[in-house]
């Protein structure tokens, strides 16, 4: 029989640990390039209408200087092959994006003009809490309830937008990790 010592076990025990962090950070860090992806083609989409909507105004205004998409990504370390940006079509069909890639970026099937829903995590907490009424719920209800609860990235961005929405007065903190609307 072979004896373990208690250095040799200590480390098994840390080198399970560390593998169990190095999954959890690839999942963590593929859900942040592809949120960084749909930020991105939005950008884009946004300098785009932007430059068009400049060219309509009057010569008296100046147009404002916005850093281009390039510039953003290029502040991002390339420790891996970056994700494949999905062109700004993509994004606001959501071709070839399932719920998962729509996790964090706020992107939601358009409304009943046709118009993309973008950014709208806010709002969308604050409609379900109206709805809600007096009920204490927790952050991964709120998430599983705006179907954003396929990944711990997407519920710690509804975590992070309730603790903005407390900071507001705009949502009442009621325990540990406990929300409720609030009162009017």
């Amino acid at each position: 029989m072979v004896s373990v010592t208690p250095k040799a076990r200590n480390i098994e025990i840390t080198a399970e640990g560390l593998q169990e962090d190095l999954a959890r950070l690839e999942i963590q860090k593929q859900a942040l390039e592809r949120e960084l992806a749909a930020v991105t083609a939005h950008l884009g989409s946004v300098q785009r209408a932007l430059s068009a909507l400049q060219a309509l105004m009057p010569e008296s205004v100046p147009p404002a200087p916005a850093a281009r998409p390039a510039d953003v990504v290029a502040e991002v370390p390339a420790t891996a092959a970056p994700a494949p940006v999905p062109s700004a079509d993509e994004v606001e069909d959501g071709a070839g994006a399932g719920d998962a890639d729509r996790a964090e970026d706020g992107s939601v099937p358009g409304d009943a003009d046709g118009s993309k829903a973008y950014g709208k995590l806010t709002e969308q907490i604050l409609a379900y809490f109206a709805d809600a009424g007096n009920t204490d719920v927790r952050a991964r209800d709120v998430a599983s309830a705006l179907g954003r609860d396929t990944d711990s990235g997407s519920i710690n961005a509804v975590r992070s937008t309730l603790d903005r929405l407390v900071g507001q007065s705009r949502v009442r903190r009621v325990g540990r990790g406990l929300y409720r609307a609030a009162k009017r």
